[in-house]
């Protein structure tokens, strides 16, 4: 496929040149010069669902719903939404809501997205799994269908962007950017959609800038409340150059700050710090689908299929000391595998294996790993992330696990999570404030249609997929909640994954940006106000 290199078309591109002189004509210029260390990697809203993505085509396409300030489901393009029956919710579509290129958006933009969301290549299939489809009834109403009942449906309709249907059309873009294959499509340097902000220009690993929608639907109503006028985010992965930006100035905002700076930043007066509590847990996951493990010495076995040798694992890992030394206190330990933000956090849950290297040690041996084996952890090669695999690495060492450490970046990292390549690694995970989603992606049996979509090590439980599939269904909220209890006893106890460590979430800006913390780590740009 030819790889498509201009920012945008010539008319999108005058229709975003119109907008910055509306902007200029009608507010006084607010930038905000935002640095992070990471790339999005892809402008297309369907073709990833990881956080570094997701807080930039966030601002560029909107979705049925959202969240508002406190982090609660609102309206966005739908202004109101019902069951209609067991196996329909009907949306009321937002009218008189227009595409970046000054085309309306109707229903048949929302029932085209929906369904290209649910594509092979789409990763955020995974949310929609139940959907069968999605039908228009009138211009502004579509109908979502089901394969069974979904009580929080409108849940899941966060992140899935509404795409121009004629412009997907136009561009040859009607399905989504396969990332795994590392294709080329226009929709990922180029975006058009109904958000608060228009993508200017696109450069991959360096800089993305963003300009602010003056004819978008939620100005002057509880949806806004922002004034920035222009977004330059810059991909600076080096930690010490991405805080030396903002200190001579030539950046206003670092999401990711380095844990052992927090402390000295807090104390800066030059600058402000908000910080919330994260919605995500970190994880180490296991290959636990192969016979025998390719990264390790141990031949026609795999160690990761015995549940003695994953407690042995959780035995020889301080977290304490992790948090304490490496994370310099700016996270939290946990044995929960979701965060209390998330229905069906059940505290009982959150009390960790306790750190002892010799029951590590006797467990292995009762395996049948005396000797313990080799193994590779995959980690993605960001400061905070390696230098806690590093010291995971080191304290398996201490029961015989000898690891060799691979550090990669994301867009080598994540391909092999989705495509189940990797031994042994770790990762993160946001959820909503609904457990299901979580439980499909990372810990249900793998179909290859959306279950599993994250499910890195293949796991595969039955008994657990049952719960988790009741509780897709399950429409009484007490029932519901016992389920997602349910599940996650089983979890703690067959220890599909190991919980790591909850992050502190840390942004650091200068005093005169006023900004919404929000537990998923995204800047949301429409809530934005610079003095």
């Amino acid at each position: 496929m030819t790889m498509q290199r201009h920012p945008t078309t010539n008319a999108l591109r005058a229709v975003v040149a119109l907008a910055m002189t509306l902007l200029a004509l009608s507010l006084p210029a607010k930038p905000l010069r935002f640095a992070s260390a990471f790339d999005p990697q892809s402008m297309d809203p369907h073709a990833l669902a990881l956080l570094y993505q997701s807080r930039v085509v966030s601002q560029i396409y909107d979705s049925l719903v959202n969240r508002d300030r406190e982090f609660k489901l609102e309206p966005a393009l739908a202004t109101a939404w019902k069951m209609v029956d067991a196996r329909t919710w009907r949306f009321s579509l937002r009218p008189n809501v227009k595409f970046h290129d000054g085309t309306p958006m109707t229903a048949d933009d929302v029932v085209f997205s929906i369904e290209r969301a649910l594509s092979k290549t789409s990763q955020r299939a995974f949310q929609l799994r139940g959907v069968t489809g999605a039908r228009k009834v009138d211009a502004l109403t579509v109908d979502v269908l089901l394969s069974a009942p979904d009580a929080v449906l409108p849940e899941k309709l966060i992140f899935i962007g509404i795409m121009s249907k004629a412009w997907a059309e136009k561009h040859g873009v009607t399905q989504p950017q396969d990332f795994n294959a590392r294709q080329e499509t226009y929709a990922v340097r180029n975006a058009n959609g109904t958000g608060p902000f228009m993508l200017k220009r696109y450069e991959p690993d360096g800089r993305l800038v963003l300009v602010a929608n003056p004819h978008w639907w939620g100005h002057g109503t509880k949806h806004d409340g922002g004034n920035v006028t222009e977004v330059t985010y810059t991909v600076i992965q080096s930690d010490a150059t991405r805080m030396a930006a903002l200190a001579t100035g030539e950046a206003d905002f670092v999401i990711d700050p380095p844990f052992q700076d927090v402390a000295r930043l807090s104390q800066d007066k030059r600058l402000k710090l908000a910080s919330t509590t994260d919605i995500g847990t970190q994880y180490l996951g296991f290959d636990q689908a192969r016979a025998e493990l390719e990264t390790s010495d141990v031949k026609g076995r795999n160690p990761f299929k015995d549940l003695r040798v994953r407690k042995a694992v959780y035995h020889a890992i301080d977290i304490d000391s992790i948090v304490a030394k490496v994370l310099r206190g700016q996270a939290t330990p946990t044995g929960s595998f979701v965060s209390a933000l998330v229905d069906g956090y059940l505290q009982e849950l959150d009390r960790r294996l306790p750190y002892d290297p010799a029951a590590a040690r006797a467990l292995l041996k009762e395996a049948g790993y005396p000797d313990g084996f080799s193994v590779q952890l995959d980690c993605v090669n960001v400061t905070f992330r390696a230098a806690v695999c590093q010291a995971i690495s080191a304290m398996l060492a201490q029961v015989g696990i000898r690891v060799i450490f691979q550090p990669s970046p994301s867009a080598l990292f994540f391909p092999k999570l989705t495509q189940a390549t990797t031994s042994f690694f770790e990762f993160g995970w946001i959820p909503t404030t609904d457990p299901w989603s979580m439980l499909n992606s990372i810990v249900r049996t793998w179909d290859g249609a959306g279950a599993g979509q994250f499910n890195g090590g293949r796991y595969s439980n039955p008994k657990l997929d049952a719960l988790i599939d009741a509780i897709r269904v399950e429409p009484d909220l007490a029932r519901r909640r016992q389920l997602t209890g349910e599940a996650l006893r089983l979890m703690s106890e067959d220890l599909p994954l190991l919980p790591l460590y909850r992050r502190k979430i840390n942004w650091v800006m200068r005093p005169n940006i006023h900004v919404t913390p929000w537990p998923n780590d995204i800047l949301e740009l429409r809530f934005v106000r610079i003095d």
